[in-house]
């Protein structure tokens, strides 16, 4: 079993930033192969991707978040980060860790307003 942790959303104002943090537990063996990423969902609207880090430092980003959003990863430590900078009002979603296929945090909030 693996689980989850997200942690750093919080309120920021438009073109500030933040960092969020998705700590690993559990089997993480083989964190260092796993293919990782980050979701957001924002009221009313889907889950969408926004970023994923998988072996070889490969990297996708959702279009929306390109050149604003970094992914990485500390695989002694387990976890993924999610730098956020430029931040915009369309951002305010709830940000989820994945580890592909289908296990997930909890989420943690992020809102960008004045």
């Amino acid at each position: 079993q693996v689980q989850l942790v997200e942690s750093g959303g919080g309120w920021v104002q438009p073109g500030g930033s933040l960092r969020l943090s998705c700590v690993a537990s559990g089997n993480t063996f083989l964190f260092s192969i796993w293919t990782v990423g980050w979701y957001r969902q924002a009221p009313g609207k889907q889950r969408e991707l926004v970023a994923t880090s998988s072996t070889g430092n490969k990297t996708r980003y959702a279009d929306s978040v390109k050149g604003r959003f970094t992914i990485s990863r500390d695989n002694a430590k387990n976890t993924v980060y999610l730098q956020m900078n430029s931040l915009k009002p369309e951002d305010t979603a709830v940000y989820y860790c994945n580890k592909y296929p289908n296990t997930w945090g909890q989420g943690t909030q992020v809102t960008v307003s004045p």
